[in-house]
């Protein structure tokens, strides 16, 4: 598949058809994955294939409260979970909401699981000193990441890119035995998409590319 078809049908799938991904499938994914760039090449990712069925019962119920806070912040008119704007969302707020486990089903129960970590010892955050939150140390594992559901894309599967659970983080450290000098990043659950979108929304360049200043010239073809 051309890499610029890939770029651009690439989709959040998170609807899966229930057929089994072999093993020969999954180490291609991971295969071609790691050649990812990372910060000093270090390559600190770890990934963990959840197959045990109580495990992944168990992301169920660590998932669906920061999920429903999530839910709750959209329909209060925010954007969730960002760290400049106070969130107006009460705890009333969010009990109200209610998560179908069909709903969490699409997150848990994928033909293929894969739960990413870095290993912070060899991550080069560059901005912990600064006053807002720390974004660098993504830039050594997401490329990781997104190069798995890349390759997923290139082998006619489908996968998206969740962080609910890393808002539950020590209690997955726990459930999957992870170091203390490990980070959750993300949870991928990856299948066959039950439909395939080919025609994806984004911004055009002119929206977001500028030059010289944050308020230059819109840069365009």
């Amino acid at each position: 598949m051309d890499l610029y078809e890939v770029m651009r049908t690439t989709f959040a799938a998170r609807e899966h058809r229930r057929e089994e991904i072999d093993d020969d499938t999954i180490y291609r994914i991971l295969d071609n994955a790691r050649f990812a760039p990372s910060g000093g090449n270090r390559q600190g990712w770890r990934v963990i294939i959840i197959r045990d069925d109580e495990k992944r019962n168990a992301l169920g119920p660590l998932i669906s409260p920061v999920m429903l806070r999530y839910r709750a912040m959209v329909v209060a008119g925010e954007n969730p979970y960002n760290t400049i704007e106070p969130s107006s969302v009460t705890v009333e707020d969010i009990e109200d909401k209610e998560m179908p486990e069909a709903f969490l089903n699409q997150f848990t129960q994928a033909p293929v699981l894969l739960l990413i970590l870095v290993d912070l010892k060899v991550v080069a955050s560059m901005d912990y000193e600064l006053d807002r939150v720390g974004v660098i140390s993504g830039a050594s594992i997401y490329p990781f990441a997104w190069n798995i559901l890349l390759a997923a894309r290139n082998e006619g599967l489908g996968g998206t890119l969740t962080t609910f659970l890393s808002a539950r983080e020590p209690e997955v450290k726990r459930l999957f035995a992870i170091p203390d000098d490990y980070a959750v990043c993300a949870l991928l659950p990856i299948g066959k998409p039950v439909k395939q979108l080919t025609k994806l929304r984004r911004k055009e360049v002119s929206e977001f590319a500028t030059i010289d200043s944050f308020d230059g010239m819109q840069f365009s073809a």
